[in-house]
């Protein structure tokens, strides 16, 4: 009966639910923030967002880049701001922005934990200006029944 109670207040005060955490890294003059599930459960909506920051400005074309594996295990509603293109080479799911303005931008993801999907995944977040990889951060989502 205590063991039961237990599960039932932890339940209640959210230990089974989505708890989020922030990735930062900064390289070349550029600051990634990655907002993602480090632990989700199955059907639950869940929050990711990277942010991508630079005092002197954003230039004018870049893309973000995702491990594509990562992706697998969402249900998504979509990407916002929409790239100006996309592509996948089956490592990397990468979007493409042209004409961002301003020092910030931020992608965010609407999306939830497929219910079917019990493992995890990692990935790799990249910005790339020019064709080179100017920072980046890794996440992993850990998934509980």
């Amino acid at each position: 009966m205590v063991l039961l109670t237990g599960l039932v207040v932890a339940g209640a005060l959210g230990v089974f639910g989505v708890h989020s955490s922030t990735v930062r890294t900064s390289s070349n003059g550029y600051d990634l923030s990655v907002t993602y599930p480090k632990v989700a459960r199955a059907g639950l909506d869940v929050p990711w967002r990277a942010h991508v920051h630079n005092d002197a400005g954003l230039p004018d074309q870049f893309t973000i880049a995702i491990s594509s594996d990562y992706f697998r295990m969402f249900e998504t509603q979509g990407f916002y701001p929409t790239a100006d293109s996309m592509s996948n080479d089956g490592r990397f799911v990468s979007f493409h922005f042209v004409g961002a303005q301003g020092a910030d931008f931020v992608l965010e993801y609407d999306a939830y934990i497929q219910p079917a999907s019990q493992v995890g995944k990692s990935a790799t977040v990249e910005l790339i200006v020019d064709g080179q990889v100017v920072v980046q951060a890794s996440i992993k989502t850990w998934l509980v029944p």
